[in-house]
């Protein structure tokens, strides 16, 4: 197929253009910024320069291009978001990005519609031992000022799944970490201990390492089933305090400071409703429909391959 990826530079991009060239197909990449062409080139891909929340622009960039499918893969989180606010843009590129790229895609003659979402979709707070799958409810509405993510989450899907003349697919990451400038930023921090967590280690988190995000999105381009969502996770959920605990083993610091729940509250209040956050997320459907394993088992396999790289 010839693919029009949205998010080509962010940290999925490069893995999902490598996994993509590797199967064939042809990549073109969308990026904000020329300064990025020779990177995307690098991988084999080519590239247009549009921003996807400038409709006018991205329509004009796409014209005369002819694509099978489009990918959105594009957030605004180049590190992890502490405040609510700092997830404006990324609320922003989920609605109105989201929209854009919908009409993107009708443009270029693009049949398939793949959209990025995360298991946070399901709902910040305690789940417990329930284990949730692609059935329970996502993108329920929120108060306060969880009200805007929660309404992100469910825009985005519904957009991807539910547009006329396209095949979408929505698929529900959970947390990323790989070999990306990210992850290192984060166990940068760890290993000088700036990075405290709550004191009882957190919720638990869904993890999946960014190479066995893109095998699962290559995966969903070929065999997802238009109008369905898969969670692409690793199935082994870790707290906040043993993740962090054994990324500061890598490098021989100490373990991260533990701070009561009032003071990283009052420091960073969507940080805490993160950390706060617990769920068990199954991979089943997506193991069976998508035939697709994750092949790093759990964070601790997963942190250790970056330490050797």
């Amino acid at each position: 197929m010839r693919v029009l990826l949205a998010g080509a530079t962010g940290a999925i991009g490069t893995p999902l253009i490598q996994r993509l060239v590797a199967y064939r197909h042809e990549v073109i990449g969308i990026t904000r910024l020329l300064a990025n062409a020779r990177r995307l080139e690098a991988f084999g891909a080519k590239y247009l320069v549009a921003d996807v929340l400038d409709r006018e622009g991205l329509l004009r960039a796409v014209s005369g291009i002819r694509a099978d499918a489009v990918i959105h893969e594009c957030t605004s989180l180049t590190r992890p978001p502490l405040r609510y606010q700092d997830l404006d843009k990324t609320n922003a590129l989920r609605t109105t990005g989201t929209a854009n790229l919908v009409e993107a895609a009708r443009a270029v003659g693009a049949k398939r519609f793949l959209s990025q979402s995360i298991v946070y979709g399901y709902g910040y707070g305690d789940h417990g031992a329930k284990e949730l799958t692609e059935a329970d409810p996502f993108g329920v509405p929120a108060d306060g000022p969880l009200g805007p993510i929660m309404d992100a989450f469910h825009e985005a899907e519904a957009q991807a799944t539910n547009s006329d003349g396209l095949e979408g697919v929505s698929l529900r990451y959970g947390l990323f970490y790989g070999s990306d400038p990210g992850t290192k930023r984060m166990i940068h921090a760890v290993s000088k201990r700036r990075l405290p967590v709550i004191r009882g280690g957190g919720g638990e988190q869904n993890m999946i390492h960014l190479d066995d995000a893109a095998s699962a999105t290559v995966a969903a381009l070929e065999k997802g089933k238009p109008g369905n969502a898969y969670n692409v996770v690793d199935g082994v959920p870790v707290t906040w305090g043993d993740l962090l605990d054994e990324m500061a083993g890598l490098v021989d610091a100490k373990p991260p400071v533990r701070v009561p729940s009032p003071v990283l509250k009052l420091a960073a209040p969507y940080g805490y409703t993160a950390m706060t956050t617990s769920m068990r997320v199954s991979n089943e459907k997506a193991r069976t429909e998508l035939d697709w394993t994750p092949a790093v088992v759990d964070y601790k396999q997963g942190l250790r391959m970056i330490a050797t790289e």
